[in-house]
């Protein structure tokens, strides 16, 4: 096939592509190649022997494509044909005029894709094998291009070519994430088509999407083909589903599903059965609950005790103790007992509400079903008691966790100690923390600064500080909470001295140093007329980028002149209003 540019009555002769039908109109000429090896584009070009001129012809095209150029090009001037839209088959033709199947090629293999729209991304990709476009497919989905990447699939799925596997999970992945479903769905069954698995974790973000947009049908349809794929359901994935159909009120319909799915074999995951009748109770009330308990026990779905304690955990913590006595009734029923996880939660709920008559109750029956308290239940219990204002029962019960050899750890000492600064018992929380030397618990963080707080509040700063330093002796690093603690403390008690000790600590761990603490150090130690001192603390101010403001200036100004330097600290006000630093109307008073 040939292309006729006649110009000045010259006929050039330049190669074309093959298969296109193009419609090519101007002001003065119309050619229609339909049908026809041979077209001619007559047209009378006006240019100048000496440099290069350019006609540029546009063609509508049948299918919906990217334009690409073709240049022809003469020593004296040159033809430029622009077709827009070309078809998928358009890069077929055994070669190309004036190297343009070479240059392609080189920039394909250098750049995999090019993000002009001048070309056509379909046409660019048609001609190349499976190997070659895999690779391609790769880079733009290393390079995060979606778009680019999912039309390469689909030029792929019409060649019949099979697609890099992982690629394909990040593409689908990547639309997930840019919440484009149906598009993601639709790669997921190529891959599949194509002989690839995608793992569970794809499949459940997939699922998770559709059901969050509410298309619950689709979900189904995945998780039913997932079997097919080689790529079984797991408890996320019908977890999703149940929890998607009790959110759109489909109750009935979740228990259907559940029951259908382990007649198709599906193993009786006990997570999901414990999430569905938790669901149900939540929904639907305790009766259906347990009334769906027994229907799955005929399908062979069997709850355990993990599944009523859910149950027991979801109605006590919604004070619905009489719909918790009929589960534990239902429990006994299959022959189980209550385990500690299950009186602990009673326990628990009991103590936040106050029922302390029903806590007796309940340490009763643990002791006589062999089930005696542990350390996390007196721990409930002491809580309990202490937010409750009961100390001394508290203490009451963690006499008794000693004498039962139950040893106490570090959670029900601090729980203690607790209580115990609140109520401004700061010697008996010192002998309580003392004492943990002889046990295997180390006082940590959050035990000092417990004790230190009830003693900065209670103004003994000097027992304060000597747990301050034992702390550090220990090498239990103090936290910002100890410092604002011990700085405030101090404050009160205007402890210069002592704050200077820990700013100098602070300064030597590199920890960040509030300007409310450089503040009142420097304050006090110009009160004190220690000017020098407050100098360096300034200093220290400066190189811990906390920037020093005019009250702080000022501060250092009327410590100079207290100190009988009045000529100094006048010079020193001048020096900062004119490093702008201060102003005319600031006066040390």
């Amino acid at each position: 096939m040939e292309l006729m540019v006649v110009a000045h009555q010259s006929i050039k002769e330049v190669p074309c592509l093959h298969g296109f039908q193009m419609d090519l109109a101007s002001a003065s000429d119309y050619c229609s190649p339909v049908k026809s090896r041979v077209f001619r584009l007559n047209c009378s070009i006006d240019c100048n022997f000496k440099t290069h001129s350019y006609l540029q012809w546009k063609g509508d095209i049948v299918s919906r494509r990217n334009a690409f150029f073709l240049r022809c090009v003469d020593q004296q001037r040159s033809a430029c044909i622009d077709i827009v839209n070309g078809e998928d088959q358009a890069w077929s033709s055994g070669r190309y005029a004036f190297g343009v199947e070479k240059k392609l090629r080189e920039q394909m293999n250098s750049r995999k894709y090019s993000d002009s729209s001048n070309f056509s991304l379909d046409g660019s990709f048609v001609e190349n094998d499976e190997e070659t476009n895999n690779e391609i497919l790769q880079n733009l989905c290393s390079n995060g291009k979606l778009v680019n990447a999912s039309r390469l699939i689909d030029v792929m799925a019409r060649r019949n070519q099979i697609p890099h596997f992982l690629s394909c999970v990040n593409l689908i992945r990547g639309l997930i994430k840019l919440d484009r479903t149906e598009k993601a769905t639709r790669f997921l069954k190529i891959m599949v088509m194509s002989g690839g698995i995608p793992d569970i974790i794809t499949y459940n973000m997939l699922v998770g999407a559709l059901c969050k947009k509410g298309q619950l049908k689709i979900a189904i349809e995945l998780l039913d083909d997932m079997s097919l794929s080689g790529c079984p359901p797991d408890v996320i994935t019908y977890n999703t589903i149940l929890r998607c159909m009790f959110d759109h009120g489909g109750f009935d319909q979740a228990i259907g599903f559940w029951k259908d799915q382990l007649k198709k074999g599906c193993p009786p995951y006990l997570i999901t059965y414990t999430v569905l009748i938790e669901l149900v109770c939540k929904h639907c009330g305790t009766v259906r609950a347990m009334e769906v308990l027994e229907d799955m026990a005929i399908e062979g779905c069997n709850p355990d005790i993990v599944t009523y304690n859910s149950l027991v955990n979801y109605t006590c913590k919604r004070g619905r103790y009489e719909d918790s006595a009929l589960i534990i009734y239902n429990l006994l029923s299959h022959g189980m007992e209550p385990n500690t996880v299950t009186y602990n939660t009673l326990l628990h709920s009991l103590c936040t509400h106050g029922y302390w008559d029903k806590v007796d109750e309940i340490l009763l029956i643990m002791n006589t079903a062999s089930q005696p308290p542990t350390v996390v239940t007196y721990n409930i219990l002491i809580n309990g008691l202490c937010k409750n204002g009961h100390l001394d029962r508290a203490i009451s019960f963690f006499d008794q966790m000693v004498s039962n050899n139950c040893l106490p750890d570090i959670i029900t000492y601090n729980t203690l100690l607790g209580a115990l600064c609140r109520e401004g018992m700061v010697d008996e929380a010192l002998c309580v923390l003392h004492s943990l030397n002889d046990t295997r618990c180390s006082p940590g963080l959050i035990t000092y600064n417990t004790v230190i707080d009830g003693l900065a509040k209670k103004g003994c700063m000097e027992k304060a500080m000597g747990l301050y330093g034992e702390m550090i002796e220990r090498r239990v690093t103090p936290d910002e909470i100890t410092h604002r603690t011990l700085f405030w403390g101090l404050f009160r008690v205007d402890l210069v001295e002592d704050a200077l000790v820990i700013l100098k600590e602070m300064n030597k761990r590199n920890q960040k140093i509030r300007y409310s603490a450089f503040r009142f150090v420097i304050h006090g130690l110009c009160k004190n007329k220690k000017v020098d001192i407050a100098i360096q603390v300034l200093e220290m101010m400066v190189s811990s980028q906390c920037k020093p403001d005019e009250e702080i200036y000022s501060a250092i100004i009327k410590g100079v002149g207290d100190a009988g330097m009045a000529e100094e600290a006048h010079r020193l006000h001048q020096k900062l209003i004119e490093l702008k630093v201060l102003t005319e109307e600031t006066m040390p008073h």
